[in-house]
């Protein structure tokens, strides 16, 4: 009888070789098998240093075992392996344990799979339940013990294993629901992390609380059955050390991460580690932007029927400080300030002014508010009324649209175009008489950067948001270029720029702008039939530019550059200038007569009026015109008899 079993035990033997043989043998040679490198983790940094974000597969850094709290490991070990230091990669003890307990119960309750199992399986095999699967985990763990031993092994389960909502590794998981590294992890937070492992998306704690803390109390039990913590420690862990709140889901700063990742490649190449990004990004000012914007929407848009918005800040020289390309990243990861293009309406008229101002003219200068008739095309301004002659200051802080077409006229939209390029707009624009009015497409991020070269004395600022790439371990592989900026506007031009723009603040169209203490320039702009409102707006340190609109490009019910556009543009940067040392904006040029004379030609005058910004109609001729500000009629007594003579001379010499 006994040489029977024996018998049968050797044929049985025997059989279980021959399995495990031909399922062995069907994996690659083990000789050649090597460990894959874990998907590259990209961390970006704001500009002072601390974490922003995390982009790739994994959702977080590779952390050394060196480096987590010694309770981390121990909680993973405690619940999924508690002979971990014990066995060789297969825990015979533990396989018959499980054995037992699911015939017990009638079902599979428990597994029997070790850490090593675990992490083979993660490396190497698909997640498929088989016989075939399984042997072949069990001979690949047994090779993953003898070639990196029992830390090792530690070391990349807790940096691979899935943790649910896109977080592979403990460092993923930590960031994604405590908010901080799994380097201050307390226990209680390390033992819920632990007892995430069993089933990933049904224990998460921001799915269901409860049961992750009931599942994070049986970890802590096991620990304290381990002797890793005691009982005390146990019983007390989450009335003493509670897990941290989880974090608010990624804001706004996801349309910076998501642009720093298109540019990734071709900075450093291709790259198969984890990195380190420096970006310009001031997180306060970054949350400030965002709560700004979202604030305005929610209670104006619904109103004005505005659903989405833009606001971006530049530092003169193009660092990008604050990116908000939309009302909510959640919502929408369409990146409207980098990706977007809308027509600017009157925000595009400083170009139209600076082009005329490199030919000769100054602000001073005398231009006629009368009606105009190019071939068919009658731009005009929404009031049908018109201003006589006025100075280009004037006409520019009252955004007086038959002035701004005369002068693109004038100077020929040509040459329009090409201040527009060379002061930093990108998109193609189309030169036609209309380009004056802003008819053509830009993004928000390239209008505010075609307007730095007001704020930093005449020197072309492309915008950036990287400004070096490491690797984890410190090696450089990027570190943006520090070169000669190139001037595209003289000193005296700016100062003359700054003059009007100044006014469109003071008197003008954006009078509502709010910064006390700060010189501060700027100009709103509305597109036809109230499709964009536009503010774009600097001082000597931060140029912001806000748009507010509808992605499907409906019109808004009359909302105007110099309206919400101009109130989240002072919000946002009265908090930008907090702290900061008080700065004039650059130039060389004073005027020399007032710019709003008491009294001239040509009869009606007309101011904006706050916040309003109806569109002119479109006009036959090929083109289409933008509107501008609303003009409000206020009547004034004029007797051009009673000018001095000089302002005669420039009424009719037209200098």
């Amino acid at each position: 009888m006994i040489s029977v079993v024996v018998v049968l035990a050797l044929f049985g033997a025997v059989g279980v070789g021959g399995v495990v043989t031909y399922y062995a043998s069907r994996l690659p040679p083990i000789q050649n098998l090597e460990v894959p490198k874990r998907p590259p983790n990209v961390l970006l940094v704001g500009y002072d240093g601390k974490p922003l974000a995390n982009r790739g597969e994994t959702g977080g850094a590779s952390v050394p075992l060196s480096e987590m709290p010694k309770f981390v490991p121990q909680a993973f070990i405690a619940i999924e392996d508690r002979r971990f230091y014990d066995h060789w990669g297969v825990d015979v003890f533990g396989l018959l344990r499980a054995l037992k307990t699911n015939i017990m119960r009638g079902g599979v309750s428990q597994g029997g799979s070790t850490l090593t199992q675990q992490l083979a399986k993660n490396l190497f095999l698909t997640p498929e339940r088989s016989l075939e699967r399984k042997v072949q985990e069990a001979v690949l763990a047994f090779w993953l013990e003898r070639k990196f031993g029992k830390q090792k092994i530690l070391e990349m389960y807790l940096n691979r294993v899935y943790f649910g909502a896109g977080a592979y590794g403990v460092e993923a998981a930590s960031q994604r629901y405590f908010g901080k590294s799994i380097r201050k992890v307390n226990v209680s937070e390390a033992a819920m992390l632990a007892g995430l492992v069993k089933a990933p998306s049904r224990l998460s704690p921001s799915h269901d609380p409860e049961a992750a803390r009931a599942r994070a109390d049986v970890v802590l039990a096991a620990m304290a059955d381990e002797g890793y913590i005691s009982r005390d420690q146990a019983q007390t862990a989450f009335r003493v050390s509670p897990p941290s709140p989880a974090p608010k889901p990624e804001g706004a700063v996801g349309y910076a991460a998501d642009w720093v990742m298109d540019q990734l490649d071709a900075l450093v190449g291709l790259y198969d580690e984890d990195l380190v990004v420096e970006t310009t990004i001031d997180p306060q000012l970054e949350t400030e932007a965002e709560r700004d914007l979202a604030d305005a929407i929610a209670r104006r848009g619904p109103k004005l029927k505005i659903s989405q918005g833009v606001l971006v800040s530049l530092g003169p020289d193009g660092a990008v400080r604050a990116l908000v390309g939309g009302k909510s990243y959640a919502e929408s990861q369409f990146n409207r300030a980098v990706e977007a293009k809308r027509q600017p309406g009157s925000a595009f008229k400083p170009f139209v002014y600076l082009t005329a101002l490199q030919l000769g003219l100054n602000p001073e200068t005398v231009r006629v508010d009368a009606p105009v008739q190019l071939k068919g095309w009658n731009p005009e301004n929404y009031s049908r009324r018109y201003g006589g002659p006025m100075t280009l200051t004037y006409a520019l802080s009252r955004s007086i649209n038959t002035v701004a077409v005369r002068l693109g006229v004038e100077v020929g939209p040509d040459k329009v175009v090409q201040t527009a390029h060379d002061m930093g707009i990108t998109s193609p624009l189309s030169p036609n008489p209309s380009i004056a009015l802003g008819t053509s497409e830009v993004s928000p991020l390239e209008l505010a950067s075609a307007y730095a070269p007001f704020a930093n004395g005449g020197f072309e600022a492309k915008p950036y948001i990287v400004r070096s790439v490491k690797t984890a371990q410190g090696e450089p592989l990027y570190k943006r270029p520090t070169t000669e900026p190139k001037m595209v506007v003289d000193d005296e031009r700016v100062g003359m720029m700054n003059s009007m723009l100044s006014e469109t603040l003071s008197a003008g169209t954006a009078r509502g702008a709010s910064l006390p203490g700060w010189q501060a320039a700027g100009k709103t702009g509305t597109s036809q039939d109230f499709r964009d409102a536009w503010f774009v707006g600097y001082t000597a340190q931060f140029v912001t530019a806000v748009w507010l609109g509808n992605d499907d490009n409906s019109p808004t019910n009359h909302a105007s550059g110099g309206g919400l556009p101009v109130e989240i543009w002072s919000r946002f940067m009265k908090r930008a200038h907090d702290g900061m040392q008080v700065a004039l904006l650059p130039g060389d040029w004073s005027p020399h007569v007032a710019a709003y004379p008491d009294q001239q030609p040509g009869g009606d005058v007309y101011q904006t009026g706050p916040g309003q910004a109806p569109p002119e109609e479109p006009y036959d001729g090929g083109y289409t015109a933008a509107p501008d500000e609303r003009v409000v009629r206020e009547r004034r007594d004029v007797n051009p008899l009673r000018e001095p003579l000089g302002f005669l001379k420039k009424l009719f010499g037209g200098g």
